[in-house]
């Protein structure tokens, strides 16, 4: 009894200060962005990226689709993307599924992430059920609750295969009733009908949630869900068609960012002259050198026919310190003020409440 009364007084010693998100809103970057633009290396480069997204909104022919990647949801940044969707500065997004779900569907339910320590001794975490990402913390025991709830809400739908993008819509819906913490990234692009993709929707909660759903279906001599990977390539290609002219604000690389350029090809493998992504802004700070893919360089991406090198800028920096400032800049300079909404979500059967 002490030992386990001493265990929980040390883990909640580590989980007592939680991450505060940044408000975009309460602090106007143009000043900064302003000074940059006559600076030069990262600063030059990042004021550059906020003058294209700039131009991506001001372009009323333009739809924006923003990728996420890496932990800056839990690190800070939730509220940044879930206020650009508020806003109308986004049309679509493409994440990873720990972005979605172990980051803003987490914190939907009501838990928080917690600020860190990197040199934290993670043997002695993980005897505490703690998970770290760097310097921020998690509870892993309510990390399962997010698990459990992926497979409640899988336990409520057809058991058939779906996509990412419609399976998120239903935690939306989902989130409409039950969320803990009102105006999640997932409840908001629900509200303004902007689809979420996760190509690897698996490789998060949601897979260990879906496989908790399969197995009990299987056992009960029960059909079951699937997700559909080729169905979430095949609607984000739609949505490049019907959009036409494409902007892209990619933080960090990997799946999501190739996922979406790899549109503009595939419409072409349909016999669709789809125009390349007109405008491109990547926050990243992996190497090129290595070739790896989600490293690529805009211009390089290029020759694969996915983006135009006219307005592309790469920022090789920590995303936290410069997407907050982007998207401030962005926020009060105003061009998306008046934007139409694209309702993207309007062209599923399920956008509109079937299921």
């Amino acid at each position: 009894m002490a030992e386990t009364k001493a265990k929980e007084n040390a883990k909640a010693a580590l989980l007592e200060t939680p991450i505060e998100h940044i408000d975009i809103t309460a602090f106007d970057a143009r000043p900064l962005i302003d000074a940059w633009r006559k600076m030069s290396f990262s600063s030059r480069d990042a004021a550059r990226a906020a003058d294209i997204y700039n131009r991506m909104l001001a372009d009323r022919e333009c739809s924006v689709i923003l990728t996420l990647a890496g932990s800056t949801s839990a690190g800070g940044c939730m509220h940044v993307y879930r206020d650009l969707v508020a806003a109308g500065m986004v049309d679509a997004i493409v994440a990873t599924g720990a972005s979605i779900v172990d980051m803003d569907f987490f914190e939907a339910l009501g838990f928080r992430h917690y600020r860190g320590d990197p040199t934290a001794d993670d043997g002695a975490l993980r005897r505490l059920y703690i998970d770290r990402i760097y310097d921020t913390f998690i509870d892993e025991k309510e990390l399962q609750v997010c698990d459990h709830t992926i497979k409640e809400i899988a336990d409520s739908l057809a058991p058939r295969a779906w996509s990412s993008r419609a399976f998120i819509r239903e935690m939306g819906r989902w989130l409409k009733r039950h969320a803990k913490k009102p105006g999640s990234l997932i409840e908001t692009a629900f509200d303004h009908e902007v689809p979420i993709f996760c190509p690897a929707f698996t490789d998060s909660s949601a897979g260990f949630g879906l496989v908790a759903h399969q197995v009990a279906r299987m056992k009960a001599g029960k059909p079951c869900l699937t997700i559909d990977s080729i169905a979430d390539f095949r609607e984000l290609t739609e949505i490049k068609i019907r959009a036409g002219t494409t902007g892209l604000f990619m933080v960090g690389g990997g799946v999501p960012k190739n996922f979406v350029q790899d549109t503009v090809v595939c419409a072409e493998v349909l016999g669709i002259a789809a125009e390349m992504h007109r405008y491109a802004i990547q926050i990243t700070v992996a190497d090129v050198r290595d070739g790896a893919c989600s490293s690529s360089t805009l211009k390089e991406a290029s020759s694969w026919g996915k983006v135009d090198t006219v307005h592309e800028q790469m920022v090789f920096a920590e995303a936290t310190t410069v997407v907050p400032l982007i998207a401030s800049d962005a926020y009060h300079r105003g061009h998306w003020r008046g934007r139409e909404p694209r309702r993207f979500a309007r062209l599923f059967a399920d956008g509109n409440g079937a299921g």
